[in-house]
């Protein structure tokens, strides 16, 4: 087997074990997938559960949550079977691992079991775990660390969206590339979705155009910024932000598709019960749609407010259409539905 190729985005602290780019992982006895990058630590868990399957179409997968943990389900599902099919044990929440988890993860990397790989996501926001993670990083198990460090700037946005297409065998223009990140610049899970639509609707090399017809230059991620301030309850900020994207040229239209998307996500998800990737197996969405759509409705929605919000989006819907003369009171009034999770008026 050739070397792991070695990521340039490498943790800074010394380690012995190899450092893996995200978009190229490599199996192992013990992955930790580090960082609070959220889509690229999803990327490089599909990416290896894609790998181990084309190797052996009999691979067991079992989901563990380090922070829920029962004691022995780690040596228990990573046990060689009957007839020794290979093992991807995917263990989530290892910043905020039990007692439990700590002390058995701790003798798993002592002496991994044969046939399994063991990946452990860390998303580096506590402490907690540290001993295990030096253990892993000082070369015990076998491991090898796939560092997803937080996309913050224009520039690592940028090269995030050029890497989605390079990946890809695909070109896409400099002012291409640039108006595609400003139409996302909020949330990179919404960019990374963006680049993999363009992708698969589109032949051949990606220019501004190409980018215009699909997300209007900034209209697309003005509506998902004003959905969002709604949908959080900041009513003020909404209204304001909903008179920025009206006033740089935003089209009602989208305005309320972002609206209704949110609040459609947010109510098949809130009917359900288990981790975000099983919800997410489940209702066939991302594992990201899963986690904002419940981070979204910890923000004081309930049953009741969200059915009056999805009500009112119906309605701006219909009136921006052509049923309305005034669509930019039925935005307003849609805003503030939303906003205060109250009827219009009440």
């Amino acid at each position: 087997m050739a070397a792991p190729r070695r990521s340039r985005s490498s943790a800074s602290k010394a380690t012995a074990i190899p450092q893996l780019s995200w978009r190229e992982p490599q199996a192992a006895p013990v992955v930790l997938v580090s960082g609070p990058e959220e889509v690229c630590a999803e990327r490089a868990t599909g990416a290896l559960r894609d790998q181990m399957k084309a190797v052996d179409p009999s691979l067991e997968i079992t989901d563990l949550r380090a922070d829920d943990y029962a004691a022995g389900s780690l040596l228990a599902v990573t046990s060689p079977s009957l007839f020794g099919e290979p093992r991807l044990v995917r263990v989530g929440g290892v910043e905020k691992c039990s007692d439990a988890f700590l002390q058995e993860a701790l003798a798993y990397v002592e002496a991994p079991q044969e046939g399994a790989t063991v990946v452990l996501r860390h998303t580096g926001s506590s402490v907690r775990g540290k001993k295990l993670l030096e253990a892993i990083r000082a070369g015990k198990g076998g491991g090898v660390e796939i560092a997803c460090p937080a996309v913050k700037y224009d520039r690592d946005r940028e090269a995030f969206a050029a890497g989605e297409f390079r990946h890809a065998g695909r070109r896409i223009a400099p002012r291409a590339l640039q108006a595609l990140t400003q139409a996302f610049s909020g949330d990179l899970a919404e960019l990374a979705a963006a680049c993999q639509q363009l992708l698969q609707d589109t032949d051949g090399d990606i220019d501004e155009k190409v980018v215009n017809r699909y997300y209007g230059g900034r209209v697309e991620t003005t509506a998902f910024e004003v959905a969002d301030t709604a949908i959080t309850g900041q009513y003020g900020a909404a209204l304001l932000a909903l008179r920025q994207a009206l006033d740089s040229g935003a089209d009602p239209v989208p305005l309320v598709a972002a609206f209704a998307m949110k609040l459609r996500t947010m109510a098949r998800v809130g009917g359900q019960r288990g981790p975000n990737r099983q919800v997410a197996q489940q209702l066939k969405m991302a594992d990201w749609q899963v986690d904002r759509a419940r981070r979204d409705l910890q923000s004081g929605w309930t049953e009741r407010s969200l059915g009056v919000a999805i009500q009112a989006v119906a309605r701006a819907d219909a009136e921006v259409k052509g049923a309305s003369r005034d669509p930019v009171f039925a935005l307003e009034r849609m805003v503030t539905v939303v906003a205060t999770r109250a009827p219009f008026g009440a």
